[in-house]
């Protein structure tokens, strides 16, 4: 399920933890609403920002260290038409689309599954894929992607609190050398957090409208060269369910989709 934790992404991760733990200690030591309700006993939100902090990392190692949705070699043996067993082909309606089976030219897997790509960065085909994402090292995946918007939404909350948090901690001063003197190290946390936010509240915003479209970013992005959606229409997503059940089926359906399925249903060819 894990990746090796010293594999390629060590250093990234490595970073990632030292700034944020780097982070939390200074809006400790400065006269934050932290460190005021700490000093007065009133250990609620200290406690409650430190967890959360901590559900952010550990959110962050589970996505970064988690299988994507790895197709292995031995998937595509045995298999046939679609790329799928002959049990599931049997539930496949047949209809006029067509679809050229891939096969991929970089590992050993002879039969790609729908929506599948090669990762060049992981060298291997992902499920689902998404995309890479180099602030964890990995892909983002069948398996992981619903983990990722979690870690997304909790690490915006983080961050979010933090810039608050931060803002609650300078100190006026009469002149500009001595405030900076006063608050730059609070100023450059306090400026890091805020590129952050919104890095990260795009991310958000556009994993979330993607979902609700039933669309990855690699399809998003690359509609133009994807065999099974070059031929669809500017507006057609074979996948598209509405956004309800979008919604629905990412975040509470487990386990693997047949996509082929969905994809050859009469019914996606008014979609």
């Amino acid at each position: 399920m894990f990746k090796n934790v010293f594999g390629s992404g060590f250093l990234v991760r490595t970073a990632h933890v030292i700034l944020t733990w780097v982070i939390t200690l200074v809006l400790f030591l400065y006269d934050t609403d932290l460190r005021r309700h700490e000093e007065s006993g009133q250990l609620a939100q200290p406690v409650l920002f430190v967890l959360l902090v901590l559900v952010s990392v550990l959110l962050y190692f589970a996505v970064s260290l988690m299988d994507p949705g790895f197709v292995m070699s031995e998937e595509g043996e045995g298999k046939f038409g679609l790329g799928i067993t002959e049990e599931t082909q049997d539930m496949i309606p047949h209809t006029s689309k067509t679809f050229r089976q891939r096969r991929c030219g970089h590992c050993l897997v002879q039969q790609q599954p729908m929506r599948a790509k090669h990762c060049q960065a992981c060298q291997h085909c992902v499920r689902r894929y998404d995309h890479h994402c180099p602030w964890i090292e990995n892909c983002v995946g069948e398996r992981n992607h619903r983990w990722f918007v979690l870690y997304l939404a909790v690490q915006l909350v983080v961050l979010l609190w933090g810039l608050q948090v931060a803002w609650s901690g300078f100190t006026p001063a009469p002149g500009w050398q001595q405030w900076l003197s006063r608050n730059g190290v609070l100023l450059a946390a306090s400026s890091l957090l805020a590129l952050f936010s919104m890095v990260v509240l795009l991310l958000l915003g556009s994993h979330l409208y993607l979902i609700s479209l039933n669309t990855t970013t690699w399809e998003f992005m690359s509609r133009h060269r994807i065999s099974y959606l070059k031929h669809c229409g500017a507006d057609e997503n074979p996948f598209d369910r509405g956004t309800l059940r979008n919604l629905w089926a990412f975040f509470c359906v487990w386990g693997s989709v047949v996509w082929e399925q969905m994809y050859f249903t009469e019914g996606s060819d008014s979609v």
